[in-house]
């Protein structure tokens, strides 16, 4: 199969000086003295705070991409002292605790897919929560009804046992190269000595309900008028710093015993709706899982990520299977591919939700992405006019009435960090604790997350057939996150990439991959693109004046047309010739720095 080299060219004129003027003038309003409403959870985890327009970045030996400058620099100091992908990455996770506290952290879990460049072997590894053992289907119900989703995702009942301290700790016993201790050092110092809260945490904690935060977190995020931080303040964590040191010193058993574990239950157990059932054994018991990944051919490519409990590698899978015959055209955004990827996520999505949950529960059928299979759906795909709703299909070797229809809410306060260090390894880490603040309890200076209420609240559909991702003691929610790692066809590294998002991460990396190898964008061009997909919904755009004419296109097919914020957090590396280019989302805060 012969390589086709991607380009920047196509959008590196005026059609993206256009998008990205556009994007300003739509975001802009979101400025410090504009007033920002109240957003559903369900659709936009995490609000849309503004534009920053960002150019791509370039660099000859090593690469990082991530949410914060200051992450983004711990990240690069550990590959300035030697330090490998999995070390720059630890680094920067611990300084997103603190200057992200919002989106990710030690209170939460995550997803790393990891490639080494010298054995040529592509790892996954498992941080996802857990529930606690005595969690049962019925959890998020009362009186046989599924309970409000904002009283659920603010109680203790939607906390699970942390995974990131154990993930991080097993890639680093594999992968690492600088000493675990070393790697803290960057967070606690900003921990001890205070950082300057950005526009973006400030924002984000004004439109946010004080009242739904902890007495603990409240205290930490508002002054004593009850105002967040202003823009610019010092804010230190002292407690936070303890505890980091505390895992700089013993390792990640620090957390899963003895008095952080300790605080963790109790803070759990004593909540407002709480079940009180999170144990000490929930926490010992608990282990990061390495998992095989997940690749698929796609073009002259192929594109590889975490399996169950993520469904975003097989559902990315899906779609681009679908989509493989089709010519998506040579222009971003032109209505013919709208359309046809809207098409093939609708049938995804719809097999998504009926077959995918975490594999130690639910065997994923091993035809989902057979050729017959996929083959036989896409001859679903009407290429001039859109199904209203895309039924799940019978994989080879799934019994149609194995599982019922699932009616999962899925959110996700969350980021992505990708890294590629001087011998090539890299790193594609998503981590999160669910909507943005998690579950609004907060101890040992960081948040705990509401992951749980990524399990549906309803444990069986209006058939009486039970839901895969059903609650039960033990499991992982199944999650969207989709940490990407993509090869040319003579096997080399390509592309890194991944986002935060909820369950629209998987429309927000499909969007990356063919803006990337379809149309030709680079990497920054390809995190700035207005966002836009299904899922198995209506069709999805960002606001802003791009989205009229795909709108009217759409709409003359047949799709019902959703314009609403897109907040996704791209970050970016496509690996070239000349060495590495790299792209942060303009829609939040995160840098790519490099040497």
């Amino acid at each position: 199969m012969k390589f086709r080299t991607a380009t920047s060219s196509r959008i590196s004129g005026r059609a993206l000086a256009a998008l990205l003027l556009a994007a300003w003038f739509l975001l802009t309003p979101f400025g410090a003295s504009a007033q920002l409403a109240p957003q559903d959870p369900r659709a936009e985890p995490e609000a849309a705070t503004g534009w920053q327009e960002k150019a791509p970045v370039t660099a000859q030996r090593h690469m990082v991409v991530a949410a914060h400058p200051l992450a983004a620099s711990a990240a690069r100091e550990m590959l300035r002292r030697g330090g490998g992908a999995v070390d720059a990455a630890i680094a920067a996770q611990m300084v997103l605790n603190l200057v992200e506290p919002q989106s990710s952290g030690l209170g939460g879990g995550g997803f790393l897919v990891y490639w080494d460049a010298k054995s040529k072997t592509l790892v996954t590894y498992d941080g996802r929560e857990t529930a606690p053992q005595a969690a049962r289907p019925g959890r998020f119900m009362v009186n046989g009804r599924r309970r409000d989703f904002y009283s659920a995702m603010k109680s203790g009942r939607s906390v699970g046992v942390p995974g990131l301290a154990r993930m991080l700790e097993l890639a680093h016993a594999r992968h690492g190269r600088l000493p675990w201790r070393d790697l803290f050092q960057p967070a606690i110092k900003l921990a001890q000595d205070g950082f300057p809260v950005g526009e973006r945490l400030n924002k984000l904690l004004r439109v946010s309900r004080a009242s739904a935060l902890s007495r603990e977190a409240r205290a930490y995020f508002f002054d004593k008028t009850g105002n967040p931080w202003p823009v610019g303040y010092r804010l230190k964590n002292p407690a936070l710093a303890k505890t980091l040191r505390d895992l700089a010193s013993r390792g990640a058993e620090a957390f899963y015993s003895g008095p952080i574990s300790a605080a963790i239950i109790g803070a759990v157990n004593s909540a407002p709706g709480s079940p009180a059932d999170m144990t000490y054994w929930d926490f010992s018991s608990y282990r990061a899982k390495e998992r095989p990944p997940v690749c698929a051919p796609y073009r002259a490519y192929k594109i590889c990520g975490m399996g169950p409990p993520s469904s975003g590698a097989l559902t990315i899978a899906y779609v681009l299977q679908l989509l493989e015959p089709f010519d998506l055209g040579k222009e971003p955004l032109n209505p013919n591919a709208l359309h046809l990827v809207s098409e093939a996520q609708k049938l995804a999505y719809a097999d998504r939700g009926r077959y995918m949950a975490d594999a130690d529960f639910v065997p994923v059928p091993k035809g989902l992405l057979a050729k017959s299979y996929i083959a036989s759906r896409r001859k679903l795909i009407d290429a001039n006019t859109a199904m209203r709703r895309a039924e799940p299909g019978r994989p080879p070797g799934a019994r149609h009435d194995t599982f019922g229809q699932d009616g999962t809410s899925e959110n996700s306060g969350t980021t992505h960090i990708s890294i590629v260090d001087g011998e090539g390894n890299a790193v594609s880490m998503t981590t999160t604790i669910e909507t943005a603040f998690g579950s609004g309890l907060m101890t040992g200076g960081f948040l705990l997350n509401n992951e749980l209420t990524d399990f549906a609240f309803l444990p069986a559909d209006a058939k009486g057939r039970r839901v895969a991702n059903q609650v039960e003691g033990g499991k992982r929610p199944r999650s969207s996150m989709s940490p990407t790692i993509v090869f040319d066809d003579s096997g080399k590294l390509h592309m890194v990439l991944g986002s935060p998002g909820g369950s629209r991460i998987i429309l927000y990396v499909l969007k990356a991959l063919i803006a990337h190898i379809d149309w030709g964008l680079g990497a920054q061009g390809a995190a700035s693109l207005p966002a836009f997909g299904s899922r198995n919904g209506p069709f999805e755009i960002e606001a802003g004046p791009w989205a009229a004419g795909p709108t009217r296109a759409m709409r003359a097919r047949g799709h019902n047309v959703r314009i609403s914020p897109m907040t996704s957090g791209l970050h970016v590396i496509v690996s070239r010739e000349g060495g590495l280019e790299g792209g942060a989302d303009p829609r939040r805060e995160g840098v790519a720095l490099g040497d």
